[in-house]
């Protein structure tokens, strides 16, 4: 794979977060500690309805 162009949250703290790569059509996601590690990999569509889910509070437990 190329090398991707990873994005960490502004609101990460102390890289307790997750970074996100967007090449094209795969969103790429990574845990922020482990950089080296495995990246999981999602279709745009799904990565929207994660976020959308997210913003909706689904996920709160």
């Amino acid at each position: 794979m190329t090398t991707l162009n990873w994005k960490t949250s502004t609101r990460s703290n102390e890289g307790n977060c997750v970074e996100v790569a967007t090449p094209t059509p795969t969103v790429m996601v990574r845990d922020s500690k482990d950089r080296q590690g495995p990246a999981l990999a999602f279709s745009a569509g799904q990565w929207v309805n994660f976020v959308q889910g997210t913003k909706a509070g689904k996920f709160d437990a």
